[in-house]
This record gives C-alpha cells, sequence and structure tokens, in this order.
C-alpha cells in the first residue's frame, strides 16, 4: 500500500497560496475558453464564406471542433467551482505510487481509468475512483494505470489528493498542477468502501457533493 501523508501542513488546501494560484489560472482559462471558443467557430464559419469553397478544406474541421470546445467549456467552469468547494474544506496529502489501473473493477468500462486512495474512516482499505470527466483527464489517463514507468508515469509517481475518495476529490501533481476533479457515482462503490462517519459526511456535504451520492451510499 502507497503511504500517505499531509503535503502542504495546512488544515485544508485552499490555504496554500500555490493553491489559489494555480485555480485562478484554471478558472480565468476556463471563462476565457468559454469567450473565445465560440468566436472562433464563428469566425472561421465566415472566413469560410468570403474565401470561397477551397477553404472549407481547413476551416470546416476547425469551425467544428471550436464549436464542440464551446459545447463542452461549461464543463470546465463547473468543475472549476465544484474544486474550489472541496479546496475549501479538504487538506492535501501527498500520495506516493498510488495504485492506479485501467477497467476490471466494478463500474468501470473498458478503457476506463482509475486511482486509489486510502477510506478515511478505514485507513487499511482502499476506495478507487474512476476519472469521469472532460478533455483535461486526457493527460492524467496517458499517465495512469500503465503498470510499469515510463518518463510520463514517472510524473505522476507523486500525487497530491484533497477530498474523501468515497464523495469526490481534487488530484493534482505537487505544486500543486495539473488540478482535476474525481467524483464518485452513486452506490459506485461496495461492501466496506461504503461506511462512513457522521464526520465524514457533513465534510462531504460541505464541499457539495450531490445528496444523491450520499442518500444512495449510506449505511444509515
Amino acid at each position: 500500500m502507497s503511504s500517505t501523508s499531509n503535503s502542504p501542513a495546512s488544515s485544508v488546501a485552499w490555504e496554500e497560496a500555490a493553491t489559489k494560484d494555480a485555480w485562478t489560472k484554471l478558472f480565468t482559462f476556463a471563462v476565457l475558453g468559454q469567450v473565445l471558443w465560440p468566436v472562433m467557430s464563428l469566425g472561421a464559419f465566415v472566413l469560410m464564406i468570403l474565401l470561397g469553397k477551397w477553404s472549407m478544406w481547413f476551416l470546416l474541421p476547425l469551425s467544428l471542433y471550436a464549436l464542440y470546445r464551446a459545447f463542452i467549456q461549461r464543463q470546465y467552469i463547473v468543475s472549476a467551482v465544484q474544486m474550489r468547494r472541496i479546496l475549501k474544506v479538504y487538506p492535501w496529502r501527498s500520495q506516493e505510487t498510488p495504485e492506479s489501473g485501467i477497467g476490471q473493477i466494478p463500474g468501470a468500462k473498458l478503457g476506463d481509468v482509475w486511482l486509489a486512495f486510502p477510506n478515511p474512516d478505514r485507513p487499511d482499505t482502499l476506495v478507487r475512483v474512476i476519472l469521469h470527466g472532460h478533455v483535461r483527464s486526457v493527460w492524467w489517463r496517458r499517465r495512469l494505470g500503465r503498470g510499469y514507468e515510463t518518463e510520463k508515469t514517472a510524473q505522476v509517481a507523486t500525487v497530491w489528493f484533497a477530498g474523501d475518495p468515497r464523495f469526490a476529490g481534487v488530484v493534482a501533481v505537487p505544486g500543486p498542477r495539473r488540478l482535476f476533479v474525481l467524483y464518485q457515482l452513486a452506490a459506485a462503490t461496495t461492501g466496506g468502501e461504503r461506511g462512513f462517519s457522521p464526520e465524514a459526511l457533513s465534510r462531504a456535504q460541505l464541499a457539495g457533493v450531490k445528496r444523491s451520492v450520499v442518500g444512495q451510499r449510506s449505511t444509515g
């Protein structure tokens, strides 16, 4: 089992200036994308009309891709807002060589990448969290679950995690950098992973965990 420790030593991750800076940068780019991707899509379409049919070969794919990014950009903003709530409740914990894999766990589809973190109420038990989400997950997917070391997998030999893996959390490489929200789907965990203390439940709700997840996974 990989080791876990507080890093850095703050009561909550949001108290760290580096965390605020990383989140502000992420949120700023998310908002800018909401403006720039639609403009790019419309601009490429207008240029197609002005330049003629020959320009469709490279401007049409550009316009469609920018339209797609504009469509999913709201997810980036929502994710950033969720991330901020989590970072204001939980501290960063550093985990060396975290267990990870691809598929082969309950709820995982073929190709789904997952990470495992200790259960806060039962540290001897690991809780696996599947990487759901948007384009930003690609960086993590390319580095986790390989089962062998490469130059890329070495970049996630140590990860920071703020949250409760039974509900939701934020994962990052030390710094922090590459912030990404992890969350459990309702009833995703089973057996010993289900139980949680009243304190854990209270913190999860404060961090904005959906009631449907709490309700379906409560042990009473």
